[in-house]
């Protein structure tokens, strides 16, 4: 039995991505043991993951944070690691490998950059979607890809029917209208407008509802929707997997939450403007679906809202 490391400090989204190829890992390595290297944030998330036996913490300290980068690797040294996954492909994961493997190549190390395809730049490359970049490089260190181009994020799901009955919640529409704040060109504007027709039209068959981060609870006020908290704290990832899992339909930005739907099999819907392509992220699946267009501030609510009811039959 040999220890096989996977590395993926986030973000959620990604997460949701990688969720296939962490599976496909899982299955080529039945008889090894998984240990998965994550940050805070994710750390009890992946915990739940039955095709993880190990989460190991990375504070993510400073590089030159000598003391804590030694703890880390000597850690990870002693587990006698016989190959590395690396999802999260990331300057500071290129900088793990020169320490832990300086020397090492795909058979010991796997990463965009070890599996590039010898006819392609790394620019050229980075221009196939998500999924396509992890299956070649699953494909390319042998594995089996059954799972990597359509991941299932519903093992983070778990019971949230104390939620669902504290809000009455049957068949309801989940909306994230949130965005970071440095991240403005992700944000459609016209939420309230797009709630006030589903009402109109649905009137009590659907209740429409929001699910704030622990920073946007304040901003949610000035959406006319729901507002699902645990407690008054922000659900936490399991908890909101499971609200987006058993929705009626969800409306987001280009954001976590939009990646998490759409490998939840959920109907839904994302709202894309130019900052990215659907393609490029990979978020358009069965029964999820994206409208790009160059100005979101130019896309209307009537036309948000009859692809909803196009989708919502």
């Amino acid at each position: 039995m040999s220890n096989i490391l996977i590395i993926k400090h986030g973000s959620l989204g990604d997460i949701a991505q990688a969720s296939g190829a962490i599976q496909d890992i899982y299955e080529h390595h039945k008889n090894d043991q998984i240990h998965l290297l994550t940050t805070r944030p994710y750390f009890d998330l992946f915990k739940r993951n039955p095709f993880i036996h190990d989460v190991i913490l990375d504070k993510r300290l400073p590089k030159f944070n000598l003391i804590y980068l030694y703890s880390l690797m000597r850690k990870i040294k002693k587990l006698k690691i016989s190959k590395v996954y690396d999802l999260q492909n990331s300057s500071r994961t290129n900088f793990y490998k020169k320490i832990l493997f300086p020397n090492s190549n795909l058979n010991a190390w796997s990463s965009s950059e070890t599996t590039l395809p010898n006819d392609k730049t790394k620019e050229e490359f980075d221009k196939k979607s998500v999924l396509e970049r992890f299956n070649h490089q699953m494909q390319t260190s042998e594995i089996n890809t059954k799972h990597t181009m359509f991941p299932d994020f519903s093992w983070s799901c778990i019971d949230i029917s104390k939620i669902k009955s504290e809000y009455k919640l049957e068949k309801y529409i989940v909306l994230f209208p949130f965005c970071s704040p440095h991240l403005t060109q992700k944000k459609w504007p016209y939420y309230n407008e797009l709630i006030e027709k589903i009402k109109n039209h649905y009137n009590d068959e659907y209740k429409v509802v929001v699910a704030p981060g622990p920073n946007e609870i304040a901003d949610s006020k000035e959406i006319n929707a729901l507002c699902v908290l645990d407690n008054g704290k922000a659900l936490d990832i399991s908890q909101l997997s499971s609200l987006i899992k058993e929705s009626s339909f969800v409306i987001a930005n280009d954001t976590g939450p939009a990646h998490m739907a759409a490998h939840l099999n959920s109907k839904g819907l994302t709202l894309f403007g130019s900052h990215t392509t659907a393609y490029k992220v990979s978020i358009e699946r069965e029964n999820f679906k994206a409208i790009q267009v160059t100005d979101l501030s130019k896309l209307t609510a009537q036309k948000v809202f009859e692809k909803l009811t196009n989708l919502l039959i």
